[in-house]
């Protein structure tokens, strides 16, 4: 694998990613899930969660054997919205995977309960105390939402509380002990993007703590279903293909649930406690279209990515991936694609591009972030995974998607995200640079 040398402003503050914990349609566990996408596995089917004889959308991607009582205690799910489980499960395992929890192999009852409680074990309290938790959801509890609105049942003292969207960021800093900064960002699609972006953009400019940051999403049920349907946004398609981006056959996303969390830090900390690293985030681009509430404008899309390589000090053509938005919907795959050529150039036509959500369908806010962790992995690996589905290319989506598993020297990478309400947010991801 190749090793990229470049020159560090003395006065720029590194950020690097040290941790990574999920769960999706594809795998309860990053690993998993990686596992899968990059072997081209689906993790779209049928809908289980609830009747859809009634229905025209028939397919989602649902957590399978997801076991929240592995995070939480009984008490505690029952007080949460599955969005906020998701949420504790992805940073429970991210910060294990930081080597901010070591959780000891074996137990006794009370030890498990406490460390289920609080998502720690007293030697770890100091590291994780003065950290910082900024986690993205579109949907927040809407699920919990509607078997409230359903149900005759008496109305949880819990149910306005724990479906509130900053309740994940909220409920994952009391489980695991963390005081320091937090917040719950809500910006359509492109919310877990925007808490990566905003937190890699606080502890460049200083903030001198660990943070996690990421996306939650549990919108699996009728009333987000008939909405997004009903808005001709999703798939109508019945089989585990539903999720074709950039196909000519495309006709909508497949709505998904799951939760991808980060564990993102200042390099020289990284480096003094022994932190592994995935990458670095060198660029985050936050552009607005101000143009329609639905329909995407590849000119907003374009200053996105422009903004961010700017941020990043690159051309162009140091770009070695994009990790497309790529929903399969109609219009949006268009648009990105058009994005995409005016903000790189011609280079556009040079870059591999790939889709995760072929695989995973659209979890929503947690979607970009699981990009996010995936593309590291890729240039770690030195692999990129490929767009499943994508049988007849449409020609107005004529950029290189790569369609098998294909070996290539990642370098540079850029993340894009796009919201309803002409929300975009960008990511440009590194390689370790020496």
């Amino acid at each position: 694998m190749a090793v990229l040398y470049a020159i560090i402003p003395d006065n720029m503050k590194r950020v690097v990613v040290t941790g990574a914990g999920a769960v999706c349609p594809n795998g309860n566990s990053l690993e998993e899930a990686w596992k899968n996408i990059r072997a081209g596995i689906t993790g779209i089917a049928q809908i289980t969660r609830f009747n859809i004889s009634d229905l025209r959308w028939k397919v989602a991607g649902e957590l399978k054997d997801f076991d929240a009582g592995k995070y939480l205690s009984p008490k505690d799910i029952n007080r949460v919205d599955a969005f906020v489980q998701y949420a504790v499960a992805a940073s429970t395992m991210a910060a294990e995977d930081a080597g901010l929890i070591i959780k000891p192999p074996a137990l006794s009852i009370n030890h498990e309960h406490k460390y289920r409680s609080t998502g720690v074990i007293s030697s770890n309290l100091v590291m994780l105390s003065s950290a910082g938790v900024v986690i993205g959801s579109s949907r927040g509890g809407i699920s919990s939402l509607e078997r409230a609105i359903t149900s005759s049942r008496h109305v949880s003292p819990y149910l306005m509380p724990s479906t509130t969207i900053s309740m994940a960021a909220s409920y994952v800093a009391q489980h695991l002990g963390i005081k320091g900064y937090c917040m719950g960002i809500s910006s359509a699609c492109a919310s877990g993007t925007s808490a990566i972006g905003e937190a890699y953009r606080l502890i460049k400019a200083g903030y001198e703590d660990i943070i996690l940051c990421g996306g939650a999403e549990a919108p699996l049920c009728r009333i987000c279903i008939n909405g997004y349907g009903s808005s001709k946004a999703l798939s109508r398609i019945t089989d585990s293909s539903a999720s074709r981006p950039f196909d000519r056959g495309r006709d909508g996303f497949v709505l998904s649930e799951g939760a991808c969390i980060l564990v993102i830090e200042e390099y020289e900390k990284a480096l003094k406690r022994g932190a592994r690293i995935y990458g670095e985030i060198i660029g985050y681009g936050n552009t607005t279209d101000a143009f329609h509430q639905t329909v995407p404008s590849p000119e907003g899309e374009a200053r996105a990515i422009t903004s961010a390589l700017n941020e990043a000090g690159l051309k162009p053509e140091d770009i070695s991936l994009i990790s497309a938005h790529g929903t399969s919907t109609p219009w949006g795959d268009r648009v990105e694609t058009e994005a995409l050529k005016r903000s790189l150039g011609r280079h556009a036509y040079n870059i591999p591009v790939t889709s995760i959500k072929s695989a995973s369908g659209h979890m929503l806010a947690a979607s970009g972030s699981l990009e996010a962790a995936l593309t590291l992995i890729s240039m770690k690996e030195s692999v990129i995974p490929p767009t499943i589905n994508l049988r007849e290319r449409d020609p107005d989506c004529d950029l290189d998607c790569v369609t098998e598993l294909r070996e290539a020297d990642i370098q540079y990478s850029i993340c894009d995200s796009f919201g309803f309400g002409g929300i975009n947010a960008v990511l440009v991801l590194s390689k370790l640079r020496v």
